[in-house]
């Protein structure tokens, strides 16, 4: 790991006026720059760079940083890459920290694991495309769909043939685990003579997944004929997580920016069909519903997003999670909208039959986000009953408050105060004394410090030990403050926490699960970075301010991985014992709903008791 106190002193040596301007013209305005956003297509500059704060900002597009921020996100490189990068340009040698070797040669091995499924996959690629070249039957399936070579080449398209063994000649050992590890080979059985190998890819058409750097990191095949299942990805590898990546957003990156919006579709076949038809900023999910993570990903190319959906009931469900993954990113400068199309047309055949024109005015007329939000919380409501309107006003609060602060978030409230036929003093009253997420009102700032009294920045350099003041006492530091200091202070221990601990800390009630998302976020595009990093990335986020008991101090702890697994099964009690408790409070009255609520009460309780014994155990 890098010394934090040189990432400080490069990061002062640096001088990010010349940095940005290799590649972006700038302009001085009083003690700033300003130029055209590199990170989303605009035509009034709205990007500043300010060389005495050594910060960049786009007040369009809400990209921010610093200069080592700045080659992560437009260049691609990993933290460390970013780092030796600049310290290159500046005369200045990188150290390595030698106070944990075990971590250094940890994150070393991770690096050339994951260099090594790359390099197996490229090698898979190169063999799909060379095959498609000598198969006339998958070149006559592409040119059927109206593909053309052009197209093919553009996507890296490739096809795998219909043989259990077929990569056997690609690679130097078929039995070598990578192969597995890759995703490419499936094994069957145990180790000895009765074990089987094969190819998990056979006679279909190849879609490279490529990450924004243009690495392979997986694949998408469908089948040229009949066949289940019709298509099939590669499964989740240290290099692919389906929830993060977006299939044709490398491809797509300077069509965003001409464009001025990304359409996000649900199929790999819909990006290359469209591109083929002139719409080249298409994207696709990857066979999951779209995720807060892939809207920020989005985000750094584009400030609007359309999302496409079919008109049916799964569209619709389809539409509701996507809003769920848009509204905290929904700033008054983002736009994104839904277009929901007739059933009987994905947009590649909508496109073919109706033309571009066509498509492109539909897309002006999609749903926008607000009309999206009012329509899901109205959804099974009569708002012509006082219940009725109640129940939408209950279903709307956590979507309203999932909105961060702004001008839209204002008018959707007075809009739902108007339909729940509520005044808007009384709506606010009412939210505000229940908040429920991370757009609640926050509590007033404290007093200005007394007249010689330096304050320090919120929750930034405040020591380890220290907590939340109120009413001029030390409230106690709740368990999720500890969680994410000790995660935020040892970023490299959130890859060793087990799925159901990822999915515990990212439900968590706002701040601590919007915290965990961030800090997600930057471990996938940045790897570990110490805290002195991520303090700089933290601290332009309108997060930070409603975290700051949750961040650690400048001083470093003492904590172990056992700690934090400690502090996470507590959490996890916590959990199932609130769940118990709302049981207890609610037995229904039919019997054989009183039955399967009593088992889960039973089951609970089981848990809790395991639990119980697990923290005792290792406090």
């Amino acid at each position: 790991m890098i010394p934090p106190g040189f990432v400080q002193e490069l990061l002062s040596r640096v001088d990010l006026v010349e940095l940005i301007g290799r590649q972006v013209q700038l302009k001085k305005t009083g003690a700033n720059y300003v130029g055209l956003c590199p990170f989303h297509g605009e035509k009034s500059p709205s990007f500043t760079v300010s060389p005495s704060k050594q910060f960049y900002h786009c007040f369009g597009c809400g990209a921010n940083g610093d200069a080592i921020r700045f080659l992560t996100e437009q260049h691609g490189l990993g933290f460390v890459e970013a780092v030796k990068e600049l310290a290159q340009q500046v005369g200045l040698t990188v150290p390595e920290d030698e106070a944990d070797p075990r971590r250094k040669e940890l994150a070393a091995q991770q690096r050339e694991r994951e260099a090594t499924l790359a390099d197996v996959l490229a090698r898979a690629a190169a063999h799909y495309r060379k095959q498609l070249k000598a198969s006339p039957r998958a070149i006559d399936y592409l040119k059927g769909r109206g593909l053309s070579g052009e197209i093919a080449a553009r996507f890296a398209l490739g096809y795998a043939p219909d043989g259990w063994r077929g990569l056997a000649s690609v690679y130097p050992r078929y039995d070598d685990p990578l192969l597995v590890e890759a995703g490419l080979v499936i094994v069957q059985g145990e180790d000895g003579p009765e074990q089987k190998r094969y190819d998990r890819f056979r006679d279909r058409i190849m879609f490279p997944i490529r990450n924004v750097k243009g690495e392979v990191i997986a694949f998408g095949a469908r089948v040229l004929d009949k066949g289940e299942p019709k298509y099939l990805n590669s499964p989740e590898t240290p290099l692919f997580v389906k929830g993060r990546e977006l299939y044709g957003l490398f491809e797509a990156r300077s069509a965003l920016r001409d464009s001025g919006y990304v359409l996000v579709t649900e199929g790999y076949m819909d990006v290359v069909a469209l591109a083929q038809l002139g719409l080249p900023h298409a994207v696709a999910t990857l066979g999951t519903a779209c995720t807060a993570e892939h809207v920020a990903k989005l985000l750094r190319f584009t400030d609007q997003v359309v999302f496409a959906f079919d008109g049916d009931a799964a569209g619709r469900r389809a539409a509701a999670r996507a809003l769920e993954a848009a509204l905290p990113h929904a700033t008054d400068t983002r736009a994104f909208r839904f277009l929901f199309l007739p059933p009987e047309h994905d947009p590649d055949s909508f496109v073919r039959e109706h033309g571009r024109e066509a498509f492109e005015q539909a897309v002006a007329q999609a749903v926008p986000l607000s009309q999206q939000l009012l329509e899901l919380a109205a959804q099974d409501c009569d708002l012509a009953s006082v219940e009725g309107r109640a129940r939408m006003l209950a279903q709307a609060k956590p979507l309203w408050n999932a909105l961060p602060e702004g001008a839209l978030r204002l008018q959707l409230l007075a809009e739902l105060a108007r339909r729940g036929a509520l005044p808007l003093e009384e709506l606010t009253a009412l939210w505000q004394a229940h908040p429920a997420g991370r757009g609640a009102p926050r509590a007033p700032a404290p007093a200005p410090a007394e007249p010689g009294v330096d304050r320090p920045a919120p929750g930034f350099n405040r020591p380890r030990g220290a907590a939340r003041r109120s009413g001029g006492r030390v409230a106690p530091r709740q368990r999720e403050d500890r969680v994410l200091q000790m995660l935020l202070a040892h970023a490299e221990w959130w890859d060793q926490l087990s799925p159901q601990a990822h999915d515990l800390l990212h439900g968590l009630p706002a701040p601590h699960g919007a915290l965990v998302a961030w800090l997600e976020r930057e471990l996938h595009e940045h790897g570990p970075r110490p805290w002195a990093a991520l303090r700089v990335a933290l601290e332009q986020e309108p997060l930070a301010e409603e975290a700051r008991a949750a961040l650690p101090g400048d001083e470093p702890g003492e904590e172990t991985l056992a700690d934090l697994e400690r502090a996470v099964e507590a959490l996890h009690l916590k959990e199932v014992q609130a769940e118990l408790e709302a049981l207890a409070m609610d037995l229904p009255v039919d019997p054989a709903q009183r039955e399967q609520h009593m088992a889960r009460i039973r089951e609970l309780t089981a848990l809790s008791q395991e639990l119980r014994k697990r923290v005792m155990a290792s406090s």
